[in-house]
């Protein structure tokens, strides 16, 4: 069906705050039937946020796309929370868990009081060698560099994490598709993540990425069962409840919404 045919709803959903216009946003388009790739690729350039998701419902569970103003991608776990938030607000008001079905295999979102709970998969990542150009790029020589779909770059203090000025045109020059930074805390194993994106809405997100997550439950050295999360956004509150073989499961605190419509 031509898209001038009919309506796309679609939400604005700030995740990982309770606080509209904070936090991470993402948009969220709710189709009856897949448009082309075409078609998705610039309704995510319109929006320009980090993410667009778009979701069909199937018999069951839900097939779930994402694409950033650049490309698909085959994962995101703040636009799935999104994604979830929008359908059990306003379409699966009386289910307690959702199944999406992605590039990146099945994911499940449960509801946990005022919480939703997100299992994630585990990225196979391999460490890289630390070069002038992720130094040049970030400001600051990393420690190590691992990639896998994106480049995470481990800083040698938080400090460099939080007054961080990146080069954004060294940055796209970098391999992987995001350069995500990271650095240990002084009273936490994991301090403050910055996710670096191709993205003019906003440059610079302190957020925590389900990709770095990924990664450093595949790392001996970071030992997963006392992994936290330092409070300097305030914005935001995580509980990484379980450890798996497989991958690990987060909870968030419900995010705020905008309501938008797509014409």
């Amino acid at each position: 069906m031509p898209i001038s045919q009919y309506t796309i709803s679609q939400f604005i959903v700030d995740a990982f705050t309770d606080t509209v216009f904070k936090g991470n946003p993402a948009a969220v388009c709710l189709l009856d039937e897949w448009l082309s790739d075409n078609t998705l690729q610039n309704i995510a350039k319109e929006n320009n946020l980090s993410e667009a998701a778009f979701t069909v419902k199937k018999n069951g569970y839900y097939d779930l796309r994402w694409f950033t103003p650049g490309g698909e991608i085959d994962l995101c776990g703040h636009a799935t929370l999104a994604t979830a938030f929008v359908l059990f607000q306003f379409i699966e008001v009386d289910v307690e868990s959702l199944t999406f079905a992605t590039q990146s295999g099945e994911l499940v979102v449960t509801k946990k009081a005022e919480y939703y709970e997100l299992n994630f998969p585990v990225y196979a990542t391999q460490q890289v060698p630390v070069t002038s150009e992720m130094e040049e790029a970030i400001g600051v020589r990393p420690l190590e560099a691992w990639l896998g779909r994106d480049l995470v770059c481990i800083l040698p203090h938080e400090n460099d994490v939080i007054d961080a000025t990146p080069d954004f045109d060294r940055v796209k020059a970098l391999d992987g598709l995001l350069l995500n930074i990271t650095a240990r805390g002084e009273n936490t194993i994991l301090s403050h993540v910055v996710l670096l994106q191709n993205c003019q809405s906003r440059k610079i997100q302190f957020v925590v990425q389900g990709i770095v997550m990924s990664f450093l439950y595949g790392l001996v050295s970071w030992n997963k069962q006392n992994l936290r999360l330092s409070k300097l956004l305030r914005e935001a509150e995580f509980l990484f409840v379980a450890w798996r073989e497989i991958g690990f499961t987060l909870q968030e605190k419900l995010p705020s919404i905008a309501v938008a419509r797509f014409m």
